[in-house]
């Protein structure tokens, strides 16, 4: 049942309850730190991001990427043909990401010693765990149990009705599908199919897609997606489906009807916390999410709880980050917290969306008055080289740091890491401008939209 020897009396310095990115991340750090741990999983290592989440979704975007390239290669003076998608091959190279990925992660685990318990956990007693009859105690608990693909009344799964866990499973590309709900699953499957073929429809009950975002991210992506043809509603909600033998028909609050071969529900995450105990061990929750303070601490003195199951962002480097601060809190290193406006969000369209810190509505709501940049890559060569279409978005506090970066285009995702210094770090204008950003590359943008707040725009258009 368990990889290596666990104590004799099942007893450790941390248990942690799921062996995804939070779990993981917290498992890893703590043995470094001496501590000894027991990390309960049911499933595989790794959970959602590394198996149904991030990374097979990723390599369907790049398989997506590739599918476009053959498509536009032409205009680029390279002769190629696009003969379709051939899926069991898309599947088996995403499939191999993930065997990949999944390997080395366990050579880690076993490599630090960490005694994984392979079973269904239940929080049964104070600070303690039990599989499958077997009882693991801790000096500390940590509760990272993540998220599952939530769905609505009036959209059961089932048949041509599925999450996103289906449809990283699919051997076929639709003809048509229509996607109930426009925010990050939702646009990255709009993305792919439309990339594949079909031809897709988000249903968006907010006013725009990805509503979280910048409004103008969010204006930005409506035109792109116009653009791809990709066909989307907002401001409506769906009141029903009905399935047929030939498909389903999709109905709105409006009174319109769309029929499709295929729905996608993504209508977001919810926490993974009902019938393990929590209740009965006096944790608190609420609508099943574990409250904590800033130090990830649960109303239960030693019980912790990390990543998606704590409201906030839904991220899978969110949970990694919650993991580590929990091991070394719990070490006595004092870390500093996690703040989610200060962790980077990327969504891998086509094109890439991807943002740190506060939105400018937000901004101004905190600050009163803010300074906004918006930079055209129109005057960016490596944008012009790959033909995108975007901007960098720079809103700092008046007479104050950036306190937000937001950014539209191919590829905007690798830029977010210096985005992410750039807030975290409370860097002014001036400060980021004088730093030399290497050219053509897309990550002179954020350098251009700099020297234009700092008042000394070079290659920036009116």
């Amino acid at each position: 049942m368990a990889d290596s020897p666990a104590d004799t009396n099942n007893n450790f310095d941390i248990v942690i309850l799921g062996g995804g990115s939070g779990g993981y991340a917290c498992a890893l750090r703590a043995v470094q730190l001496g501590l000894s741990v027991a990390l309960v999983e049911k499933g595989k290592l790794g959970g959602t991001c590394l198996h149904t989440g991030c990374i097979p979704t990723k390599a369907l975007l790049h398989a997506a990427e590739v599918a476009d390239a053959s498509r536009e290669s032409t205009m680029f003076g390279v002769k190629s043909t696009f003969d379709g998608i051939d899926m069991p091959q898309v599947n088996k190279y995403k499939d191999g990401v993930v065997s990949r990925l999944y390997k080395g992660l366990q050579g880690l685990i076993k490599a630090g010693g960490i005694t994984v318990v392979e079973g269904e956990g239940k929080v049964v007693a104070d600070k303690t765990v039990e599989v499958d009859g077997t009882r693991y105690t801790g000096k500390n608990l940590v509760l990272a149990t993540g998220s599952f693909a939530r769905t609505l009344p009036g959209l059961e799964i089932g048949g041509r009705v599925i999450t996103s866990e289906e449809a990283l499973t699919m051997s076929e590309v639709p003809g048509d599908v229509v996607i109930i709900g426009g925010s990050v699953i939702g646009v990255e499957f709009a993305s792919v199919w439309k990339s594949f073929g079909a031809e897709v429809t988000i249903v968006e009950a907010l006013p725009t897609l990805v509503p979280l975002e910048d409004p103008a991210l969010a204006k930005q992506l409506e035109r792109a997606f116009r653009k791809r043809k990709i066909n989307f509603r907002t401001g409506v909600k769906f009141s029903g489906v009905e399935q047929k033998d030939s498909g389903v028909q999709v109905s709105l609050e409006n009174g319109d009807t769309i029929d499709t071969e295929l729905v996608l529900v993504a209508v977001g995450r919810g926490p993974r916390s009902e019938g393990l105990g929590f209740d009965e061990a006096g944790i608190t929750t609420e609508r099943g999410w574990v409250p904590t303070d800033e130090r990830l601490h649960t109303n239960v003195d030693g019980v912790f709880a990390v990543g998606d199951l704590v409201p906030g962002l839904q991220l899978a480097h969110r949970g990694f980050a919650h993991g580590i601060f929990v091991a070394e809190e719990i070490a006595g290193l004092k870390p500093q917290p996690v703040v989610d406006s200060g962790i980077p969000r990327v969504t891998y369209c086509e094109p890439e969306v991807a943002s740190v810190g506060l939105t400018e509505p937000e901004a101004r709501d905190k600050y009163g008055d803010v300074d906004t940049y918006e930079y055209n890559l129109g005057g960016n060569g490596k944008s012009q080289i790959l033909q995108t279409a975007g901007f960098v978005k720079l809103v700092r506090e008046k007479d104050g740091p950036i306190v937000g970066v937001h950014m539209i285009g191919a590829r905007f995702g690798e830029q977010v890491g210096e985005a992410s210094l750039i807030v975290n770090w409370e860097a002014f204008p001036e400060d980021v401008a004088q730093f030399v950003h290497a050219h053509p590359t897309q990550n002179e943008s954020l350098g251009e939209a700099s020297l234009a707040l700092a008042g000394k725009p070079l290659h920036a258009h009116a």
